[in-house]
């Protein structure tokens, strides 16, 4: 097996997990653990993962739950496999898993040089392809060999995203979650805080829901922020500031709060994808270590006067969060529900539904005035 780089460059190794090929936009991950939270979320859609850490599958795969409800990433591009896990939750390996999803997997490549590679040169798309013996492995299983298709990422969210309204009972606060390919984490957050959950597909009108809830949240999903957001999709969210509900945006929520907001959003290099990305609160002098999977950032010189930048990039100096200066408007670049990797940033929730809960306050008293 091998991946095969646009610009020519090639990488080879041995095929783990299903025997079949791929295509899709190579990006690496430099965590150390977090493997299945990671495979499973919804916004590497359409790429292909290479892990930075040698040795991935080491504590095996559990029974979950996961970040959704099935493997995410086009394939899988690893230094070793374990073939032997050890862990006491694990249910399966890795490639098992793997396997079992028909997400091809390939090992004993050189990631560090792979990773290298994508750092000088940037994003870029690939193919991993089989050799002649494992296609003939495949013929003589009876499996066909799948035509080689890339992922539509302009409307890659609406295969991510659910298709129907979903609730999940947690309390008295009711949040509206716009779901874009939301990580499961985040639901699972606000319901362990006490907030019943109503889950909405991010095509529906989900502007009416707005007065039956107390707080809306804009989730993470994949593709290009600026692609995906069409104008009706912005109205909605200006719609959302005009009614004064609280808000929180997490990664594509905080770019598609920024774009309504008067910033922009451009593609980075190679993106920021692992559990170690260091970020500064600019009111507090704060830093926080946090988990983030994204290819895009915000342009802040943009916004309207009254927002301002809120969280910055350490390593690159990027974007990552914006608020209101006096309304509850806000939203992170980074994952505060990270379920493999740090909880500095858990907070936020817990700062959002205080918002939540002010807002149901307020209504309350002004319906019983009237």
């Amino acid at each position: 097996m091998e991946l095969v780089l646009a610009d020519g460059t090639v990488f080879a190794g041995r095929s783990f997990g299903a025997l079949r090929e791929a295509q899709g936009e190579v990006v690496f991950h430099t965590g150390m653990v977090g493997y299945v939270e990671t495979l499973t979320d919804p916004s590497y859609r359409g790429q292909i993962l290479v892990a930075t850490y040698p040795l991935q599958g080491n504590y095996g795969v559990p029974e979950g739950p996961f970040e959704s409800s099935h493997i995410q990433v086009q394939a899988l591009i690893v230094h070793q496999q374990c073939l032997r896990p050890s862990h006491h939750t694990s249910q399966r390996s890795l490639g098992a898993w793997l396997a079992s999803q028909g997400i091809p997997a390939m090992e004993g490549v050189d990631t560090r040089r792979l990773t290298r590679h994508l750092r000088r040169h940037g994003t870029i798309e690939g193919q991993l392809r089989l050799d002649a013996r494992e296609k003939q492995a495949c013929l003589a299983a009876g499996d066909a060999l799948p035509s080689l298709e890339a992922v539509d990422m302009a409307g890659v969210i609406g295969v991510v995203a659910p298709q129907e309204v979903r609730q999940y009972p947690g309390g008295e606060l009711r949040i509206l979650l716009v779901d874009t390919g939301a990580k499961e984490n985040i639901v699972r957050c606000l319901q362990t805080l006490g907030a019943t959950v109503i889950r909405v597909p991010w095509h529906y009108a989900w502007e009416t829901y707005l007065e039956q809830v107390d707080g809306l949240m804009l989730t993470n999903g994949p593709g290009d922020p600026a692609q995906v957001a069409e104008p009706i999709h912005l109205r909605r969210v200006r719609h959302a500031l005009h009614a004064g509900i609280p808000l929180l945006g997490i990664c594509l929520g905080h770019q598609w709060l920024a774009l309504a907001a008067g910033g922009k959003v451009y593609k980075l290099k190679y993106g920021h994808r692992s559990q170690n990305q260091p970020v500064l609160d600019l009111t507090t002098r704060r830093a926080y270590l946090t988990s983030q999977n994204h290819g895009y950032a915000v342009d802040v010189t943009g916004l309207e006067d009254a927002w301002e930048p809120w969280f910055v990039n350490l390593n690159d100096g990027s974007n990552e969060g914006i608020r209101h200066k006096t309304k509850p408007f806000r939203s992170v670049q980074f994952h505060p529900e990270a379920a493999a990797g740090p909880r500095d940033t858990r907070f936020l929730f817990a700062d959002f539904l205080r918002a939540a809960g002010a807002c149901r306050s307020t209504h309350s008293s002004q319906r019983e005035r009237v």
